[in-house]
């Protein structure tokens, strides 16, 4: 699948990288539901699941689009309430404002940008009805860099304000805000760790790109890189935490994939109430090789709900043709998050 190459910006001295607790309210999709059982002191109180499991799991049965493998739909906790997958589709425009090679979002001035997402979100609406379809502005808050940095991390991290512009913006529209790391040198702990003033916002939610994870020390885009489930957990662990402590509905988090070394010991990935995870088919080419890296790594290799990323430029060249919404929905499973770049 092939990807990006570096983009250079007009800023000085900057080089981006394009690319693109278990309680019994945590039951499988397919068992049946529960009561949640507290005990403050020696009295034992006893309070509805607010969800409704009967309604989760006819959703997620739907999404596996009638999959006869056993894969799909997976066995994880049932979310806390207020969780927004699988009600809803998301609809996301990827990018950082300081570059227009890097995406949709900082690639158009914000009205024309705005009107062309609520087109998109209106277009998978009709196809799918019974699915919600809401906005997104997925935003690069940490890019990977070509040059090392002071810290010699091979990463640089947005100024804050750029972040507040991205959230006004989304605050008209109703829109999710995701902010999406490439870690470079760097890691994920020590990454999402700068972000949480943001992330414990109800409406804002993490990305992760394995692709800019040089653990060998490789300049970022020379090669494609990594994360274990292990640096995966760590961003559910922080989230996880986040979601606790300030009393939130589940955050999503998206991990992009379009490479098998790209996520290793998927198994391991941490499957909790407070995080909805998405396994994101990143990537540009043919509509038969994108459709084949769906199947190889995201199909084959379940973790939670999956994702699938159109390139408005990349999935049209050499006259190829990029897949429309009433196509991706005949997919197994269905992508519930559509990010375009």
């Amino acid at each position: 699948m092939k990807k990006p190459a570096l983009a250079l910006l007009i800023l000085p001295f900057l080089f981006f990288v394009s690319s693109c607790n278990r309680g019994k309210a945590a039951d499988t999709v397919n068992g049946e539901e529960k009561t949640v059982t507290k005990q403050p002191d020696t009295l034992v109180k006893k309070m509805a699941l607010t969800i409704d499991t009967t309604d989760y799991n006819k959703r997620m049965l739907a999404l596996s689009n009638n999959d006869t493998t056993g894969k799909w739909p997976v066995k994880t906790p049932y979310p806390l309430p207020g969780a927004l997958l699988p009600y809803n589709r998301i609809i996301a425009y990827y990018g950082n404002l300081y570059s227009k090679r890097m995406g949709i979002l900082g690639e158009l001035p914000r009205n024309e940008m705005i009107k062309k997402l609520q087109g998109e979100v209106a277009k998978w609406q009709a196809v799918d009805p019974s699915v919600k379809t809401i906005p997104a502005l997925h935003y690069i808050a940490i890019t990977a860099q070509g040059a090392p940095g002071k810290d010699n991390k091979h990463r640089m991290r947005m100024p804050f304000k750029q972040i507040d512009t991205i959230l006004s913006w989304a605050k008209p529209i109703d829109a999710l805000v995701f902010l999406d790391i490439q870690v470079g040198h760097s890691n994920v702990k020590d990454e999402v760790t700068t972000l949480e003033k943001y992330l414990s916002m109800p409406n804002v939610h993490l990305g992760i790109d394995p692709e800019f994870s040089m653990k060998g020390g490789h300049r970022p885009g020379s090669k494609i890189g990594t994360f274990d489930a292990a640096d995966i957990n760590d961003a559910v662990d922080i989230l996880a935490n986040l979601v606790r402590k300030n009393k939130l509905t589940p955050k999503i988090l998206v991990v992009h994939r379009f490479t098998q070394g790209m996520v290793t010991n998927y198994k391991n990935i941490k499957k909790v109430p407070e995080v909805q995870i998405v396994m994101d088919m990143d990537g540009f080419g043919d509509r038969i090789l994108k459709r084949s890296t769906y199947l190889s790594y995201i199909y084959r290799e379940p973790v939670q709900f999956t994702g699938f990323k159109l390139f408005y430029k990349n999935d049209i060249k050499k006259n190829w043709v990029m897949y429309t919404p009433e196509e991706l929905m005949k997919f197994t499973p269905k992508p519930i998050y559509i990010q375009y770049q």
